[in-house]
């Protein structure tokens, strides 16, 4: 019966979800003893107190948030296995649980170019991997559409204390960007702090500034004013992918292990970017209706009559606004609620399709592949456990 240490703050829904994919492996498996350890003891005792209790516990590992500046290395020379969740920066020594975080930063600059926007800003931390990895993706996705030049970035010092953050100088930055600006934030606390100030402040959320987070910490995002949008990440799956490597290191302490790394999966849109930015007042009327029915089937002359354009016109100033046809941007809003369904339900794929007027299972699953980059059963099976 394995006996492992977590050292983490459990205040995080991050966290917490790892923890859930650790029992459920745990329940599935040989059941572990987990030591839930404070993570204000490895501050009060530095990680040569925390490997102390650690002996005396007759620990087998430990799964922790370790500073850059811990020797996490006296772990194995104990013979306690020893894997390290993303803090500030990756482990050499031993593997970390970390992120595909430049596809996370990719996936939110096309979710805001989807929505029209044209000009961009990131507002995270400086020399803290996750932060600077996601701001590098999103700048790649931008230039990728030639708007390279209408990005902007508010990167913060490397902090001890990642709660903090400089009230004045981030308003005066929100202030001077060009409007209406779709803000990424490396996570949903940064992304509460802009919130709060832009409700303090008098800017405008989503009108003026559209904002996103990630993580989906739904402790924040729906207790914010307006709640936020934020990316999900297959934590669970990445909390027992690690439970999994665990056994293997506790069994075979010196053979070489790869990193575990957390996906994000789709986007939850709530208030803070719920909005398309257009100053055609038809488009923005098409792309409401839309998005009003997109678990329905409709045809495009019902969306002109909605918005009282010719179908042709239509057309025209929807590729010009958005620059995507009309079916293409609804197909792919299909796909991401598609790929929303398959992760946080266990229904047939088949009826999911069905649900979303789908009519043709071969063609949305090469569109799926297409846009996705593996089939609906591969995507459920890569970010569900």
């Amino acid at each position: 019966m394995p006996r492992v240490i977590l050292l983490t703050d459990l205040t995080e829904e991050y966290a917490k979800n790892l923890l859930k994919g650790i029992i459920r492996y745990s329940k599935e498996h040989n059941p572990w003893v987990v030591c839930k350890m404070p993570f204000s003891y490895r501050i009060e005792h530095s990680v040569e107190g925390v490997l102390e209790w650690a002996k005396e516990w007759k620990a087998d590992g430990i799964i922790a948030q370790f500073y850059n500046t811990d020797n996490v290395g006296i772990f194995k020379k104990n013979g306690i296995a020893a894997i390290a969740q993303d803090f500030k920066a990756r482990f050499t020594e031993i593997p970390n649980i970390t992120g595909a975080h430049q596809e996370t930063g990719r996936m939110g600059a096309r979710y805001f170019i989807q929505k029209g926007f044209k000009n961009f800003a990131f507002y995270g931390f400086k020399n803290i991997v996750w932060s600077a990895e996601r701001c590098d993706g999103f700048l790649e996705e931008i230039s990728n559409h030639h708007l390279e030049n209408n990005f902007y970035e508010y990167r913060s010092s490397d902090l001890d204390n990642l709660w903090y953050y400089e009230s004045t100088p981030l308003m005066n930055w929100l202030r001077s960007m060009p409007k209406p600006l779709a803000v990424m934030a490396c996570d949903d606390n940064q992304a509460h702090h802009i919130a709060e100030l832009c409700r303090i402040g008098g800017v405008k959320i989503p009108e003026e500034i559209a904002l996103l987070g990630v993580d989906n910490d739904e402790s924040i995002c729906t207790l914010a004013d307006p709640p936020l949008s934020s990316i999900n990440q297959a934590v669970e799956k990445g909390g027992y992918e690690t439970a999994q490597l665990m056994e293997k290191m506790i069994q075979n302490p010196h053979a070489h292990y790869d990193d575990i790394v957390v996906n994000p999966t789709h986007i939850i849109t709530r208030q803070s970017s719920d909005i398309h930015a257009t100053s055609d007042k038809h488009i923005a009327a098409a792309l409401r209706y839309i998005h009003q029915h997109t678990d329905k089937e409709f045809k495009i002359e019902s969306l002109c009559r909605a918005v009282s354009l010719s179908r042709r016109l239509l057309e025209i100033r929807f590729k010009r606004e958005i620059g995507l046809p009309i079916y293409s941007y609804i197909t792919n809003l299909r796909i991401e609620r598609l790929a929303h369904r398959l992760v946080e339900t266990q229904n047939p794929i088949t009826e999911i399709i069905d649900d979303l007027c789908f009519s043709d299972y071969k063609n949305i699953a090469r569109l799926f592949k297409k846009l996705k980059g593996c089939s609906p059963s591969q995507f459920r099976a890569r970010h569900s456990v």
